[in-house]
Parts: structure tokens; sequence; C-alpha cells
């Protein structure tokens, strides 16, 4: 396969996986913040594990999920992966889509300043100009100064540095590091840090909502 194919590969592989994300998230948004965040983390997090025997490998191991080359930099994607779920279902709850999915848009433009500065990448002036528009973008939509930010936005923030910071990780684990620890880690963490911090509401949502939560969950794996 040649270097072009292959970048072309890439390139449609992430545009499928960006717009079923967007359906993951517009059926957090069709909840209208009936269900808790934290609550749509965990159970998204538990339908999320119907992934893991399509990431397995061969001669894989169920406990390859905690194993790492690692450690530090699992527990980073352990947090950030916590860290990003929990921030975007909050955002997607309180902001317009169109305001919330403007801020996690941000996230290739902070993967491209994390890989410099920690990958050590060598970025040409047309990625810098593509950081800078983005930028740019996000100023005029949100129009800072004119208007009163909200949690939301916090919230929209975090969520795009915190699934950078998933990222660059990932790129830097990636060749010594199985898919299924890979995957276990930023899962794991939603799972955990939801689960407790879920306890103290917890509702019990209607058939319809069962339905958008699912939806969440489903496709979010199906993304990743």
């Amino acid at each position: 396969m040649t270097t072009a194919s292959t970048t072309l590969r890439g390139v449609l592989v992430a545009f499928v996986g960006y717009a079923v994300f967007a359906f993951s998230d517009a059926s957090i948004k069709a909840l209208h913040g009936a269900v808790p965040s934290f609550q749509i983390a965990f159970t998204g997090a538990v339908l999320s594990l119907s992934a893991l025997p399509f990431i397995k490998g061969r001669g894989d191991s169920w406990l390859d999920i905690f194993a790492t080359t690692n450690r530090p930099l699992w527990l980073a994607r352990f947090a950030a992966g916590a860290t990003g779920s929990i921030a975007s279902i909050i955002a997607f709850t309180k902001l317009p889509m169109a305001e919330a999915f403007c801020l996690l848009f941000l996230l290739p433009s902070v993967v491209t300043i994390l890989s410099v500065i920690f990958l050590k990448e060598d970025v040409r002036w047309q990625r810098w100009a593509a950081v800078i528009v983005g930028f740019l973008g996000v100023l005029v939509v949100l129009r800072p100064g004119f208007r009163e930010l909200s949690v939301g936005h916090l919230a929209a923030t975090i969520g795009a540095v915190s699934a950078a910071v998933a990222i660059v990780i990932l790129r830097a684990l990636g060749p010594a590091e199985k898919r299924l620890s890979l995957y276990g880690a930023s899962l794991l963490g939603t799972l955990i840090v939801s689960g407790v911090l879920m306890l103290s509401e917890i509702v019990v949502p209607s058939p319809q909502q069962w339905i958008f939560i699912a939806g969440y969950g489903l496709l979010g794996a199906a993304g990743t």
C-alpha cells in the first residue's frame, strides 16, 4: 500500500469516526439533562465493553486490558479518558450543539501543540496556520468579552484538552502497547470514576431515554 493510499484511508476512517461520534453526542443532547452526566458516562462505558471482543487480538489475554509497558502514561490515559468523557457529556448537556462542537473541535489543534511539545514532531507552517484559524473560529463563535461563558464552555474546553492528551499518549505508546491495553485505560477510567461519582444521584431512565443512552454508548464504542 502506497503512502498516499494509506493517508487517504486514514482520512476516511477519521471522517467516519467523527460522523459516528456526532450521532453519539446528539444522543446526549436528546436526553435534555434528564439523566445525570455521571450516570450517562458510566452506562456508556458499560456498553462500550461490547467493543472489547473486536479489539482483542489473537493470542491476547483479557488481563492485557490492565497490562502496560509504561504505567505512568497508562494512568495518565486512564485519567484523561475519564475526564474527557465526563466533561464532554456535561458540555453537550449544558450548551447548544454548535457551541459544544466548536470547542470540542479544538482537539486537533491541541493535539498538534502537544505533539510538538511532547513527541518532538516537526510541524509545517500549514498545520500551524490551521491551528491559528481554529482558535480564531472559536473566538468568533463564542465572542468572549461580549457574552457570559458558562460551566458548559469550561467543560467543553476540558473535554477537548483531555481527549487531545489521550490521543498523544496513544501515539506515544502505540508501537509498544496492545490495543486492548490502550482502549482499556480510558474505558476503565470512565467506568471507575463516573461509577463512583454517580452514586450521589441515580435516576431510572424511561424506555425512550434508554434508547438514547444506548445510542451514546454503542455509537461511541463503534467510533472508537
